[in-house]
């Protein structure tokens, strides 16, 4: 007799088509070379759906996802997810309202990392698009999308990451030389994210191309 999965198994279906159907059309745009990027959705309380580690993310199939606890540990699986795991479920752990944690690597995203390094941040004000974060209102603001050293170190970075978490509300973050983590309480939330920083730092990068 089997053993009983811990989850379930249609929870994991249905997360796995959402995130295959999705990342197919980011990987379509070009933002997930060489089989780079991960991405992962809420199951339940104690179990986040994630990409395995090394998968092409434009063929996705239901055997390349697999389940995680919130701590980063396979279960019920001997595959292995991506050493940023840790990335994913410190989000997952913080915040009970965040269901999906989406990473690309698009040029634009690697660009602005090496361009805003130095800063620590890339400054976004008066963009009409800043109304696509979730909780803004206006566009007579500014976000400041924090720019992180690159690090094989996962859990220094995800201390990093907690300190800024505990000073502001955030959307998203880059990491220098990488690419962009965005997240949201759910799959449409996390694109819209994700998408509207793709769309704000083309335009930086754009902006300083015209003022040369």
């Amino acid at each position: 007799m089997s053993t009983p999965l811990p989850y379930d198994p249609q929870r994991l279906a249905h997360c796995a088509g959402e995130i295959i159907v999705n990342v197919r059309e980011l990987s379509e745009l070009g933002w997930t070379p060489a089989t780079s990027s991960n991405f992962s959705r809420r199951m339940d309380d104690q179990h986040i759906a994630i990409t395995v580690s090394g998968r092409d993310k434009g063929r996705l199939t239901e055997a390349d996802i697999m389940v995680v606890d919130l701590d980063g540990n396979p279960v019920a699986t001997s595959n292995k997810s991506s050493a940023e795991t840790l990335l994913h479920t410190q989000l997952y752990k913080r915040f009970p309202e965040i269901g999906c944690v989406l990473h690309t690597h698009s040029k634009v995203q690697t660009v602005a990392s090496r361009l805003y390094s130095g800063q620590g941040h890339v400054h976004l004000e008066g963009y009409e698009l800043l109304k696509a974060f979730s909780g803004n209102t206006t566009h007579e603001m500014s976000v400041e999308l924090p720019v992180l050293p690159n690090s094989q170190d996962m859990h220094t970075l995800a201390a990093q990451v907690d300190c800024l978490l505990d000073r502001k509300a955030m959307w998203g973050y880059l990491i220098d030389g990488h690419g962009l983590y965005a997240w949201g309480k759910d799959m449409p939330e996390a694109r819209r994210h994700l998408e509207a920083f793709e769309f704000l730092l083309g335009c930086e990068l754009e902006i300083r191309r015209l003022q040369r």
